[in-house]
């Protein structure tokens, strides 16, 4: 069976869980604890980011390669399209959601986490006492977006990336007036790679990924609940229902969620 090395939380890791189910592929997670578990994955995969998937004898890092090599080795089902054209403009696609859509997203997740109580508490595990959240709610945004300063997360950097995600997702809006999918009548990985990334916007409505449950269907306010970028959700949302497994067991049951990690 394939074993996905992973973060949970990683919009990388559930692009490649999307590749997955899509594919019917049966395949187990394995929850790479951050550190040490990350040394493990190193003397693994040659490296320390996930994902990372174990076929057999075969190891394999990074989200794309992760698709390519999948796309070859069980042909079944495929995620790129056969014609070059069509193959290059996905691949172009595929290519803007990871180096755009994502580091994007994952700034204006953290701006609603600076600005948006509600969003921020949603975040915390459903134990979490009730003091504890009121603390974490409380906690001013101008102090957490003095923090964000300097490394890329401060006021500056969440509203170019913001304005830089409506534009994204305008677009996408745009393609999909006229469109079932990205670039072809079936879904393939361009698809996968903005579903899967965009997860950082807003979180799947139903339990997909093993998420502190008040976090179903939550995403940045602007771009979450705008209805300018309604065609999206809904797009997206059909393609999770369509091709995406729900997770068998509640949140954080130790009998459906991941494992940790164990390195042959």
């Amino acid at each position: 069976m394939i074993e996905l090395y992973q973060f949970e939380a990683s919009h990388y890791c559930e692009k490649v869980r999307l590749v997955l189910d899509y594919k019917q592929l049966d395949y187990r997670t394995v929850e790479v604890t951050p550190g040490v578990g990350q040394v493990d994955l190193y003397r693994l995969s040659g490296q320390r980011q996930v994902p990372v998937i174990k076929d057999g004898a075969t190891v394999v890092a990074d989200s794309t390669a992760i698709a390519l090599y999948l796309d070859k080795t069980y042909p079944e089902r495929p995620v790129l399209p056969g014609d070059d054209a069509i193959r290059g403009l996905c691949m172009m696609l595929e290519d803007w959601a990871d180096e755009s859509i994502g580091p994007n997203g994952r700034k204006a997740m953290i701006g609603a986490f600076s600005q948006h109580p509600s969003f921020r508490t949603a975040l915390l595990p459903a134990s979490t006492p009730d003091v504890v959240k009121t603390l974490v709610g409380a906690v001013p945004g101008d102090v957490l977006n003095l923090l964000g300063t300097g490394i890329g997360f401060g006021p500056d950097d969440i509203k170019s990336a913001t304005l830089s995600l409506q534009q994204a997702l305008s677009s996408i809006c745009g393609v999909l007036s006229e469109h079932p999918y990205m670039v072809s009548g079936e879904p393939t990985l361009a698809d996968f790679a903005i579903a899967g990334i965009s997860m950082y916007l807003k979180f799947p409505t139903q339990q997909y990924v093993d998420l502190p449950a008040g976090l179903c269907g939550k995403g940045v306010p602007g771009l979450a609940d705008n209805p300018e970028y309604e065609r999206f959700w809904a797009w997206r949302d059909r393609l999770y229902a369509d091709y995406r497994k729900v997770r068998s067991g509640p949140p954080s049951d130790p009998g459906s969620g991941p494992v940790k990690i164990g390195i042959d």
